[in-house]
């Protein structure tokens, strides 16, 4: 496939490394090469199976318009943005896109999803619960989209929305901790990422699983069959 990547920081830079890896051709754009979407014509995307966006909150949705309007597939890991969401999702429906999003590429970190739905049980049986996440101290958002999608899977399955701690501090990949306690024990969930290729593997298999699809779709709809 021919990719298009926006972004060049640590995770977009392993993402096109992976791609060519897997066969992929990869061109990269920059914040600069790319104010505002500008850089997204129809033009500019023809050939281009899917665009990959790991840029920033703010770039994002921007980003999303362009090629809504240019009629071009896209994977999105940005996280920060999911307030937008019912818009993009209008947005995608409009012009017949395809799009998919996840807070989180990491093959772990969903199942790491799954555990904590089946955890959050022990919140209406007397546990309390705390949710900590740190990043590296560039991280933009705050709290992580992760930690954002672990709160909102723990209170629809215990009625229960768990604070979040966020901590920004070195070269931290991405740890998320889940704590339940009752005077009795405690339960502790963690999942804590070694490097970035788990993201950049998903990203890059998520956008070959997208490519030819219309429709909004979030990360669960490819893990599962990976």
């Amino acid at each position: 496939m021919n990719l298009l990547l926006l972004g060049k920081g640590k995770t977009g830079s392993l993402v096109a490394e992976v791609a060519h890896e897997r066969g992929h051709q990869v061109r990269a754009l920059s914040s600069i090469d790319n104010p505002g979407g500008a850089a997204l014509g129809r033009e500019n995307l023809q050939g281009v199976d899917v665009v990959i966006d790991f840029t920033t909150p703010k770039a994002v949705v921007e980003n999303i318009a362009a090629c809504a309007r240019a009629g071009a597939t896209m994977v999105v890991g940005t996280t920060g943005w999911y307030g937008e969401l019912p818009r993009v999702r209008e947005l995608v429906e409009k012009s017949g896109i395809g799009l998919l999003y996840a807070s989180n590429f990491s093959v772990g970190v969903n199942v790491f999803f799954d555990v904590a739905q089946a955890a959050a049980a022990a919140l209406q049986q007397g546990y309390s619960g705390a949710l900590e996440e740190r990043h590296h101290a560039q991280k933009k958002d705050k709290p992580s989209g992760t930690a954002a999608v672990l709160q909102r899977i723990i209170k629809e399955n215990s009625g229960v929305e768990l604070a979040i701690t966020s901590v920004r501090e070195g070269d931290i990949v991405g740890t998320h901790i889940v704590t339940l306690q009752s005077p009795a024990d405690t339960i502790t969930l963690t999942h804590e990422a070694h490097s970035r290729r788990g993201f950049a593997e998903g990203a890059v298999r998520a956008a070959e699983w997208l490519a030819g699809k219309k429709g909004f779709f979030d990360f669960k709809d490819v893990w599962r069959g990976m």
